[in-house]
């Protein structure tokens, strides 16, 4: 465990809102190696990522850290997320300056919700993934392919309690569309059995010296199994195989979720607030 707390200043901050943008840019090129319409495009040092309609990787991300926001930019992503009858979902950190946040509510964006944003560094101990009596974790492959998107769907379309403030869950309709994409995308992905048979999930991306634990479930039979401690403790290890730094997960607050993860060392960096704004009425 990391002797002491993380202190994220703007620079770390900076980073980590860039890896979260690109994470969502990721999603999209899988959605787009799949055939898919997405349109990625660069605001205010961020980007803005549309794919299919529902997806939770739509969003505004990255905004805040450097360069001001161009309002005719912002006016005509608005028009084309609006087209696509797509609320626009802002993301933004809490260091962010607060006249950003202040153009946007006098835009008419109102909160949607929260997410926290917890990070924690890598160190030595995160050699070795910890795994329970019976769990493997393995990356996947073709073969495991499907099994993987089975389990994907169920465990994220059945919550285990993810908190006061987190949206109902996606349907299967959009969940599918999600994870399949992650299967033509450049993120490894990981699969959990217990006892051999498939039980959780888990996705990753490595850049900049970081690590982003993303895109984790159980199956509801295997929970409180230690399924998500071997996928957390598991991607730990690459990282650390692959020099990085820094570790960061983005949950719902007071979840389950940021439960686990505090359990490992990770500790809040900061809030982001999610503001939406949907197309006005016509008229």
């Amino acid at each position: 465990m990391p002797d002491a707390p993380v202190f994220v200043d703007l620079k770390l901050a900076a980073r980590i809102e860039a890896g979260e943008a690109g994470l969502a840019a990721a999603v999209a090129r899988g959605m787009a190696a799949a055939g898919r319409s997405v349109a990625v495009d660069p605001l205010a040092g961020g980007l803005a990522v549309l794919s299919a309609p529902g997806m939770p990787t739509n969003k505004i991300a990255g905004c805040g850290f450097g360069e001001p926001l161009a309002l005719d930019a912002l006016t005509a992503i608005e028009a084309r997320w609006w087209a696509a009858a797509e609320p626009v979902r802002f993301e933004l950190a809490s260091v962010a300056p607060v006249a950003l946040h202040q153009t946007l509510v006098a835009r008419g964006y109102v909160l949607d919700s929260f997410e926290h944003v917890l990070v924690r560094r890598i160190g030595p101990a995160d050699a070795t993934a910890v795994l329970a009596p019976g769990v493997t974790v393995e990356e996947v492959t073709p073969a495991t392919a499907a099994a993987w998107l089975e389990v994907s769907i169920d465990g994220f379309g059945t919550p285990d309690d993810d908190g006061p403030t987190a949206p109902p869950p996606p349907p299967r309709e959009v969940l599918e569309p999600l994870f399949a994409s992650l299967g033509t995308s450049d993120l490894p992905r990981y699969l959990a059995r217990v006892d051999g048979e498939p039980a959780g999930v888990a996705s990753a991306r490595f850049a900049d010296g970081m690590v982003q634990l993303c895109g984790a479930a159980t199956a509801p039979r295997f929970r409180r199994r230690g399924v998500q401690r071997a996928l957390l403790t598991t991607r730990l290890a690459q990282a650390r195989a692959l020099d990085c730094e820094f570790a960061i997960v983005t949950t719902a607050p007071a979840s389950q979720s940021q439960a686990n993860v505090t359990r490992l060392g990770f500790t809040l960096a900061y809030v982001r607030a999610v503001l939406a704004r949907s197309a006005p009425s016509p008229g």
